[in-house]
C-alpha cells in the first residue's frame, strides 16, 4: 500500500471507529431518557410512494408468506418478527416496512388490518430496544418513510391506544434517527437519513424551527452529495433512481402543505436528470457500474415522467467520470473515475476503463453488475475487475479490497491516475477516446491503456488495449505478466463462433454484431451475471489473452452485421 493510501485507510479506520462509539450512544440515549422524545398528537399527510406495488404480494403476506429479497418464508401462523429470518437481506426487506405499498394497493380492509396487526407485533417485539440490524440506520429511515407514506393503511379502524404506540414508536425512531445521523456513513445512506428526517417534519407536526433545521439538513447533504453534474457520490448509476422515489414525493409534499422548499431540493432533482438519461440504455435499462444492479423498464419510468429537463444525453459527467460515445442507434457507457474518497469506495467496483455497450433495444457488452438480494460473498466477487469489460492483469483487480472488519471493504490501494483525451475521428463525425490508469503501477509496473472509437453510423467501435510501462514505453517481453481483455455478453445475447479470430452476438431479434481481432485467439467462457432480476444466472464472457512474452497489446472490433434484405 502506497504511504498516501495508508493514510487515507487509517483516517478512514480511525472514523469508523468514533462514528459506532456515537451510534451506540444516541442508542442509550434515546432508549434511557424517554423525555427527549417528543411524541407527536396526531398526523398531518401521508406522502406519496412512486414504487411500484404488486398486490399478490399483498395476499402472500396475508396468507403469513414473505416473498421478500429473492427469498420467501412461511411463518406458519407465528410473527415474522420472533422467528428466525433466512437472510440479512430479507430481515432488512421486512424490517423496512417497504412490502406496506403492497398492501395499499389492494384496498381491502382485511389486508390493512394484516398491517396493522404486523406492525403492532414489530413495536411489541422490536420497538422497546433500540439494537440489532431492526436499528440499522438505514432500515430505520426506510421504515419511518413507509410508516408514514403508508400510515392511511397501518391506521385504518385503528383504535385510540394502537394510535398512540405508533406515533409513540415512531417518535422514538425520529429521535434515534436524528442523533445518529452525522455518524452514520458517507453516501447514500446518510441522504436517506435526511430526507427521511425531512418527511417526518412535513408529516407529522412540526415548529418552523424543526423545518427549518431539517430543511438546512437536507441541504447541506444534497449539496455535498448531488454533484454538478447531476451524480451522486458513489458514482453508481441507480442511486439517483433510489434517491429521486424519495425526492419526488418529498418535494411535492412540501408543495402541497405551502411549506417553504428547501432551497437545493429543486436544483438537485433537476440535474439528477440528466445523469440519469446520460446511463440509460437505447432500451431503457441504467448501465452496471460501481454496485448498480438491475433496473426495470417500470422503475425508470414512473420516475421518468416527471422529468421536466428531457433532453439528449450528455457526452460526458465531468464530476462523476464517465464517457457516452453515441451515433445512430448504438451506445458506449465507459467508466473513467475513482471512488471520491475511501469511505465512498466501500461499495464501488473494480471498473476503471470498463464499458458497456447496447445497440437498438439490446444490451450486448455489458458488466456483471452487482447482486441484489445476494450474500456478501457474491458482492464483493461483483466488485472484482474480473467481472467487468476491461483487462486483468495476473488475475489481480486494479483496486484492491480491504479486508479490515472495522474499516469495511473498502479500497486499501489501486487506481489513483486517470488520463483521459476526447477526440473526434475522421471527417464523418465519429467520436473516440483515450483512456490509462495506474491502478496496475505498484504491483506490476504497468499502465492500462484503452482506446475506443466509434464510427459516426454507430456500426462500427474499434478497441485497443494496451499495457505499457509508466513512461509510455512497451515493456519488457516476459513470460511472468498474464493479462485478458474480458466482454462480458448479456444472457438474452447468444453467442455464434465462426473460428479462433472471430465470433458472433446475435440478439432475440436477430440483430448480429461481430467481435473480430487478429492479435489474439476469441474464447468463449462460462460466466456469471449478478445483476438478473431473477437473481444470479449462469452466462457467458469472451475472453482476449495476451500472449506472455509478446506485445501486451491488442486491437480489437465491434462491427454490426447487415441482416439478409437490408439496405
Amino acid at each position: 500500500m502506497s504511504v498516501s493510501g495508508r493514510r487515507r485507510y487509517l483516517s478512514h479506520y480511525m472514523g469508523e471507529t468514533r462514528r459506532r462509539f456515537s451510534r451506540g450512544f444516541a442508542a442509550f440515549r434515546v432508549t434511557m431518557m424517554p423525555a427527549l422524545r417528543r411524541t407527536p398528537k396526531s398526523l398531518v399527510v401521508a406522502p406519496t410512494d412512486l414504487r411500484a406495488a404488486d398486490p399478490f404480494i399483498a395476499e402472500e403476506i396475508a396468507e403469513g408468506r414473505f416473498p421478500l429479497a429473492g427469498r420467501a418464508l412461511d411463518t406458519h401462523g407465528y410473527s415474522p418478527f420472533s422467528i428466525e429470518l433466512p437472510s440479512k437481506e430479507f430481515a432488512s426487506r421486512l424490517h423496512s416496512f417497504s412490502w406496506l405499498r403492497h398492501i395499499r394497493a389492494t384496498k381491502s380492509d382485511t389486508h390493512y388490518a394484516t398491517a396493522r396487526q404486523l406492525t403492532d407485533e414489530w413495536i411489541a417485539l422490536h420497538g422497546k430496544r433500540i439494537t440489532g440490524l431492526a436499528w440499522d440506520a438505514d432500515v430505520t429511515a426506510q421504515r419511518i418513510v413507509a410508516w408514514l407514506s403508508h400510515s392511511t393503511v397501518v391506521l385504518k379502524n385503528a383504535d385510540v391506544n394502537f394510535y398512540r404506540r405508533f406515533l409513540r414508536s415512531l417518535a422514538m425512531q425520529i429521535r434515534y434517527l436524528e442523533l445518529t445521523a452525522r455518524n452514520t456513513p458517507d453516501g447514500e445512506i446518510r441522504l436517506r437519513i435526511r430526507i427521511a428526517l425531512a418527511v417526518a417534519t412535513v408529516s407529522l407536526p412540526a415548529s418552523a424551527g424543526r423545518l427549518k433545521r431539517a430543511s438546512r439538513d437536507l441541504d447541506r447533504e444534497l449539496e455535498r452529495q448531488i454533484l454538478g453534474d447531476g451524480g451522486h457520490i458513489s458514482r453508481n448509476p441507480r442511486t439517483g433512481l433510489e434517491l429521486l422515489f424519495d425526492l419526488l414525493p418529498l418535494r411535492q409534499t412540501y408543495v402541497n402543505l405551502g411549506h417553504d422548499l428547501p432551497a437545493r431540493l429543486m436544483p438537485a432533482i433537476d440535474r439528477m436528470y440528466p445523469a440519469l438519461r446520460f446511463f440509460r440504455h437505447q432500451g431503457g435499462e441504467l448501465a452496471l457500474f460501481n454496485g448498480a444492479t438491475t433496473t426495470l423498464a417500470h422503475e425508470l419510468m414512473s420516475v421518468l415522467r416527471y422529468d421536466e429537463t428531457a433532453g439528449k444525453p450528455f457526452r460526458a459527467l465531468p464530476h462523476m467520470h464517465y464517457q457516452r460515445l453515441a451515433a445512430g442507434d448504438t451506445v458506449i457507457i465507459v467508466d473513467t473515475g475513482v471512488p471520491i474518497s475511501t469511505s465512498m469506495s466501500r461499495t464501488a467496483h473494480a471498473g476503471c476503463l470498463s464499458f458497456e455497450m447496447s445497440s437498438g433495444k439490446h444490451r450486448f457488452v455489458i458488466n456483471s453488475g452487482a447482486p441484489r438480494f445476494a450474500g456478501e460473498t457474491y458482492r464483493q466477487l461483483a466488485r472484482a475487475t474480473a467481472a467487468h469489460s476491461t483487462v486483468t492483469v495476473n488475475d489481480t483487480s486494479s483496486s484492491r479490497i480491504s479486508k479490515s472488519g472495522m474499516a469495511g471493504p473498502v479500497f486499501s490501494d489501486g487506481v489513483t491516475r486517470i488520463k483521459l483525451e476526447r477526440q473526434e475521428i475522421g471527417d464523418d463525425g465519429g467520436d473516440g477516446l483515450i483512456v490509462s490508469h495506474d491502478g496496475y503501477a505498484e504491483p506490476f509496473g504497468l499502465i492500462h491503456e484503452r482506446t475506443l472509437q466509434i464510427n459516426a453510423a454507430g456500426s462500427q467501435i474499434r478497441g485497443n488495449d494496451r499495457l505499457a510501462l509508466e513512461d509510455g514505453s512497451d515493456p519488457p517481453v516476459s513470460t511472468e505478466t498474464r493479462a485478458v481483455a474480458r466482454f462480458h455478453i448479456h444472457p438474452q445475447i447468444e453467442i455464434r463462433e465462426v473460428d479462433e479470430h472471430e465470433v458472433r452476438l446475435v440478439a432475440p431479434d436477430g440483430e448480429t454484431w461481430a467481435l473480430s481481432t487478429l492479435d489474439a485467439a476469441i474464447r468463449v467462457e462460462e460466466d456469471v451475471f449478478f445483476a438478473d432480476p431473477s437473481g444470479i444466472r449462469a452466462s457467458q464472457q469472451l475472453e482476449l489473452n495476451f500472449e506472455p512474452g509478446e506485445s501486451l497489446e491488442i486491437q480489437w472490433v465491434l462491427s454490426r452485421i447487415a441482416s439478409a434484405g437490408s439496405n
